[in-house]
């Protein structure tokens, strides 16, 4: 029989008993790492000129489609310029997300970058924000299974 325990400490009863939690707890961290980047876009859009976000609702969509963006064509970018990125100690892809944060503002109604400066601001400053949001977040707590004799 497999018993399961968490490293963090205890043991794992609702895994044992069949409960559905380890199924519902990574939906509420993507809802809750969503909700936390569009607070991070309104807070940047509050502290950069010319980075604006006008409602929730904006700072909502404007999030998915950055998200979109960066795992597509900010990839792309991303493996293209790898040389430059680590020849900048990885300050280039600082311009990569700028990049990309100029490009997302033109799709989204309510989200607007006016200028490159505004939208490399806002990409330290969300870095900067992502990072502190990082120690909020819950982690995931690894399983760990053992046989027992």
């Amino acid at each position: 029989m497999k018993r399961g325990f968490n490293l963090a400490g205890g043991s794992d009863m609702l895994k044992m008993i069949g409960a559905s939690e380890g199924k519902r707890w990574p939906m509420v961290r993507m809802l809750l790492q969503w909700v936390l980047n569009a607070l991070a876009l309104w807070i940047v859009s509050r502290t950069v000129s010319g980075f604006m976000v006008s409602d929730a609702t904006s700072a909502m969509i404007a999030v998915v489609v950055i998200g979109l963006f960066n795992a597509t064509f900010g990839l792309l970018l991303k493996i293209i310029t790898l040389p430059l990125g680590i020849l900048s100690f990885g300050l280039f892809f600082l311009v990569i997300n700028a990049v990309v944060l100029k490009f997302a503002s033109e799709f989204v109604p309510g989200f607007q970058v006016q200028t490159f400066t505004a939208a490399f601001l806002g990409a330290l400053a969300l870095a900067v924000l992502h990072l502190l949001f990082g120690f909020l977040t819950p982690k995931r707590r690894r399983v760990v299974y053992r046989e027992e004799y």
